[in-house]
């Protein structure tokens, strides 16, 4: 895969596929990458492990909170100071949301998991396309872009989650996420941006791993593989999106699930 130059700002950056992304990118040679995170002290340790395991590498700890617009403006505005541009950026901060059916759902968590899951995502990428706007291509390949974003969905923003499964609030969410995704990749496609969609199955983090175990299990088995995925197989496809191999993907929704939604 093409080694990638440049910086990148990640959000949900302290676990799960965020962290993972951070640690893939740094490996396929991105030298400057701000972990942000609502968790700052996570962060700090990831920007601190990244540091130390990867001489050259510059790492910038965030405390983010993606439901706060103020808060999304100063942490790019701190990147952009650090590194000067963002050329690549990961909008994986997210939340699970509540198990209810429609009749059952509460308007408070409703708006809760929205303003996380869509909202955030929204904002975060609003303020990275600003940014790329202002900033001119590293260099002058065809296939080289003024900056690139990879949106986190879900494979549930493509199909519905069976009966058995009730999130209604992040399912919403992950479709309007791959919706103003394609709007924005087919607005921002001339002036220089590409954008796309990552929509991945059930990954084994820690907030799938505090599910009840019956819960776990049900839910594995409704898989071909019989299991999760991993973390690093989102950040594979986190890289890939971000990187020239994809230069003529604008506005996809990239589905890795494990052949769940082919069923």
């Amino acid at each position: 895969m093409s080694e990638l130059n440049g910086a990148a700002f990640i959000t949900g950056a302290a676990s799960g596929i965020g962290k993972a992304a951070a640690y893939a990118l740094v490996q396929h040679g991105v030298r400057q990458v701000a972990i942000a995170d609502v968790n700052f002290t996570a962060a700090q340790q990831v920007a601190s492990d990244i540091e130390s395991q990867f001489a050259g590498t510059q790492a910038l700890a965030l405390a983010l909170d993606v439901t706060n617009p103020d808060a999304i403006h100063e942490a790019i505005t701190q990147t952009v100071a650090r590194f000067h541009r963002i050329d690549y950026a990961v909008n994986s901060a997210g939340i699970p949301g509540s198990m209810a059916y429609s009749s059952d759902h509460d308007l408070e968590a409703w708006h809760k998991t929205i303003d996380v899951d869509l909202h955030g995502v929204w904002m975060c990428s609003r303020e990275e396309i600003r940014v790329m706007l202002t900033q001119e291509k590293l260099d002058d390949s065809p296939r080289s872009n003024r900056g690139v974003i990879v949106n986190l969905a879900s494979m549930y923003g493509i199909v519905s989650p069976s009966r058995d499964l009730p999130i209604v609030s992040y399912t919403a969410a992950k479709h309007a996420v791959v919706g103003f995704t394609k709007i924005d990749a087919l607005t921002y496609a001339p002036l220089g941006i590409r954008i796309n969609a990552l929509c991945p199955g059930t990954v084994d983090t820690p907030v799938v791993a505090a599910l009840p175990s019956e819960i776990i299990k049900r839910e594995e088995a409704k898989f071909p593989l019989g299991r999760f995925a991993v973390p690093e197989e989102m950040a594979d496809a986190i890289v890939f999106l971000l990187s020239p191999m994809s230069s003529y993907m604008y506005g996809s929704a990239l589905v890795v699930d494990g052949g769940y939604s082919a069923q």
